[in-house]
């Protein structure tokens, strides 16, 4: 006789069930979750749409650091030993819901379920292995590369089967800010990347999984 298998923990329904330390919220596109120097008292579930991680420097520039998909945490430095205050701030890119879960919240469910720590604990692994990536991006990758790469991870490529993927509306600016580049040379990219027939776009932008070729070339 085989084993029962465990069930798979669903992280979704177990954040969401009713506690006073946890809130789901809704929240518009461009909407601000937090602001650098806010009080980082809690952390951020993203249940569904993306938002971006940024920070503005003291001469005004800002520079987009992260992208938060559905299904990733945001908000963490609540859970330092000392949080102080934050020192980016995280913005709404399209409609999300997200669960708002207060510090003593979060210290409570990592130490009573195992799971829950675990899920977390894996998050701050990828997201250590992600920042790896993204500096030899910056240090190594031309800009065209690097927008194609932040292209296809916008579409969450290799989540799913599909050739295609549609990414909400986002500026070019926006777009520009998160590759470390200019306006006009995005404008650029996408109009090449768009004749080869590796994008479609209008308001949103439809990625083909071809946009891989543009790795292929060097």
């Amino acid at each position: 006789m085989e084993p029962s298998r465990q069930p798979e923990f669903d992280i979704d329904s177990f954040l969401a069930r009713v506690s006073s330390g946890r809130k789901t919220l809704s929240m518009e596109r461009g909407a601000t979750f937090f602001s650098q120097g806010d009080p980082a008292d809690c952390v951020f579930y993203l249940k569904k749409g993306r938002a971006k991680i940024s920070v503005v420097s003291a001469g005004g520039k800002e520079a987009t650091i992260r992208l938060v998909l559905a299904g990733d945490f945001f908000g963490e430095k609540a859970m330092a030993a000392e949080p102080g205050r934050r020192v980016t701030t995280a913005t709404a890119l399209t409609e999300c819901v997200v669960i708002r879960i207060a510090r003593p919240e979060f210290l409570r469910l990592m130490q009573e379920n195992r799971d829950f720590s675990y899920q977390f604990s894996s998050f701050l692994l990828s997201c250590t292995m992600k920042a790896q990536a993204d500096l030899v991006d910056q240090l190594f990758n031309r800009a065209e590369k690097r927008l194609a790469r932040l292209l296809l991870l916008l579409a969450e490529y290799g989540k799913t089967e599909e050739d295609e993927s549609m990414i909400p509306q986002i500026s070019q600016e926006a777009l520009a800010s998160m590759i470390g580049s200019t306006r006009p040379r995005v404008n650029t990219f996408m109009n090449r990347f768009r004749k080869l027939g590796f994008i479609e776009y209008d308001n949103n932008i439809k990625v083909h999984k071809t946009l891989l070729n543009v790795f292929l070339r060097d």
